[in-house]
């Protein structure tokens, strides 16, 4: 199949809205497609920029406690009369739905910046599949790659024993969120690519403070923390072989 069929389908891979078919069809037709790949990568940026750039409402976390203290001080102090008290179900109900809608917007707040985060490690991921030279010490050692970073990077971590996985360590990279610098380890299994992400927990304190397990952009999505640092495993592997690879690094931490 021709790139120009599968550039007509890279905008429903990006949201998410590719039958399953296809998907795995354009995830081997990338794996040999550098042009294709970086398409990809430049229509999901895109996309992450017009996110960035809407003009959504963020209520601040003084939201709730300004609507609780314009309630306490419409309050009078004198008794009301009768005719006042039957608009008291109305305003407490207008009440009611104000702090509704308030946790509704925060909630969606905290979705759209994980989301925003996890858009943006895809596109390293992304870039990374479609860069001639993806890692920065090229070794299927841990004891090679894991100094590697040292000095480099203001944390350490550990790496999994391999033997008797279906996983290989390719090496790994230096990566940025924001001025944060990081590491992203490359691992193989079969035909696939699977990016870990590795970085102290405070650099993504924006995300909301919860484990993490989705599909985005077609790619498997893990991510926790364990002891500062919060890890992000992507890639396009199945979900199986990203759940084994996360229990692997998770028994390493």
């Amino acid at each position: 199949m021709g790139c120009a069929i599968w550039t007509e389908k890279l905008d429903a891979c990006i949201d998410g809205e590719l039958p399953a078919d296809d998907a795995c069809a354009l995830h081997e037709h990338l794996r040999g497609c550098p042009a294709c790949t970086a398409e990809l990568l430049r229509l999901s940026q895109q996309k992450s920029a017009v996110h960035a750039a809407a003009l959504a409402f963020a209520p601040d976390p003084a939201f709730r406690a300004r609507i609780q203290a314009r309630i306490r001080t419409s309050s009078t102090p004198h008794r009301p009369s009768l005719r006042n008290w039957r608009w008291l179900p109305i305003l407490a109900t207008a009440a009611a739905l104000l702090l509704l809608i308030a946790g509704v917007l925060t909630l969606r707040h905290d979705a759209r910046s994980d989301a925003q985060l996890v858009s943006e490690l895809v596109d390293q991921h992304v870039a990374t599949l479609a860069s001639s030279n993806p890692v920065d010490v090229i070794s299927t050692d841990r004891h090679t790659v894991k100094p590697w970073f040292a000095g480099k990077i203001p944390f350490s971590f550990n790496l999994p024993e391999l033997q008797d996985s279906p996983f290989t360590l390719a090496g790994g990279k230096l990566s940025y969120l924001g001025q944060s610098p990081g590491a992203q380890l490359i691992f193989n299994i079969r035909q696939h690519r699977i990016s870990v992400f590795v970085f102290q927990d405070r650099d993504t304190a924006d995300a909301p403070q919860r484990d993490l397990s989705d599909t985005t952009l077609a790619f498997e999505v893990r991510s926790w923390r364990h002891n500062g640092l919060r890890y992000f495993v992507i890639g396009d592997a199945s979900p199986q072989d990203i759940d084994k690879l996360s229990a692997l690094i998770k028994a390493a931490g």
